[in-house]
């Protein structure tokens, strides 16, 4: 039964218990299944279109008492449903790139306090403090657009970078790899992030010896190359920048987190993310590691949203909380970061 008005306000109070500060220190797997079905309950109470999708699915809440029994809002809901908690207008609307003539993922962020906590916090799990760090970005197809959550994290770190050559690139290639040259001259530590077309495009004109750059692709040709095997781009980019390995980053419109390999195509989570792995043929079902399946994300800084979705992307999930992307879905829209062929 869908929840009476009376059961929303009881349950809407729980959102007291789910400050930010609590989500960002998650620390082991039983404080963040504790956590998840806390902010389940919220969300299938306050989240019109979630709490259709369960009650549509005869799924009896009550009963809902351990992780695996919570089900994930497909994807595809972002295009043509507002999926929110709230009544208040957001904060900000983040919206997906996608193919000309297909509906675009809007997600309504109505604390954007929550995005930023969450891009800060990960990024420093994972590379450390940002002061040190000259961060060059490659973003074309980003920039020609509104509403990009990518964009909106790198401009934060970008402003949050000590460092004065620090900022974007577009088309400049040449003013591109001379930066790159006088960074490696003075032994500053730097990140280049770039979406995978564009760092193809450079590599084809240029080439350096930087072992100590990091080279992070957001993955995805936007229809500017054929998509190729992530091992072969991945072997063209190495040569290219002169680095032992490319670092990747996994996110999308309708996450508020992120997801990062340091090599391999292997992603590693923060505390308050986990993959899951679905199958393919009965998708409330969820498979063993190292199976294949429809990747399943819990986003716990989505509290305003849905935390719980079921992506387009095939992978698998491993015991240490790691996962691989392996795909797309058939027939499923091209769009987002990191959607490399395997």
């Amino acid at each position: 039964m869908l929840l009476t008005e009376r059961s929303r306000q009881f349950l809407s109070l729980s959102v007291l218990n789910l400050r930010s500060d609590r989500i960002f220190s998650v620390s082991n797997s039983e404080e963040f299944e504790k956590i998840a079905l806390e902010v389940f309950r919220y969300q299938v109470s306050n989240c019109d279109v979630y709490n259709r999708f369960v009650n549509n699915l005869g799924i009896d809440i009550q009963k809902v008492k351990e992780l695996y029994q919570i089900p994930f809002l497909p994807i595809e809901f972002f295009k043509n449903q507002k999926i929110t908690c709230s009544m208040d207008p957001a904060e900000v609307v983040f919206s997906s790139s996608a193919t000309t003539g297909l509906n675009r993922s809007k997600h309504y962020v109505q604390d954007i306090g929550f995005y930023i906590q969450s891009y800060k916090t990960a990024f420093n799990i994972f590379y450390g403090d940002v002061r040190k760090y000259a961060i060059l970005a490659l973003l074309p197809s980003y920039l020609e657009r509104e509403g990009s959550s990518l964009i909106y994290m790198v401009n934060d770190l970008i402003g949050s970078s000590q460092k004065s050559d620090s900022g974007y690139f577009l088309g400049d290639f040449d003013l591109l790899k001379q930066r790159l040259q006088e960074l490696k001259d003075s032994e500053t530590p730097t990140i280049l992030i770039g979406v995978t077309y564009a760092l193809m495009d450079f590599v084809e004109r240029h080439s350096i010896e930087f072992p100590d750059l990091i080279v992070m692709e957001t993955g995805g040709m936007k229809g500017k190359r054929p998509e190729i095997l992530r091992a072969e781009l991945h072997q063209l980019l190495c040569a290219g920048f002169g680095v032992p390995r490319i670092h990747s980053e996994y996110g999308m419109t309708e996450l508020l987190s992120q997801a990062y390999s340091k090599g391999s195509g292997i992603f590693q989570t923060p505390p308050w993310v986990k993959v899951m792995v679905r199958d393919m043929n009965d998708p409330l079902s969820l498979l063993a590691y190292e199976s294949t399946g429809g990747i399943n994300i819990i986003d716990l800084a989505n509290i305003h949203s849905c935390s719980f979705i079921a992506t387009q992307d095939l992978g698998k999930s491993f015991p240490d909380g790691s996962f691989e992307v392996l795909g797309r879905f058939d027939h499923s829209d091209i769009r987002g970061c990191n959607l490399l062929v395997q």
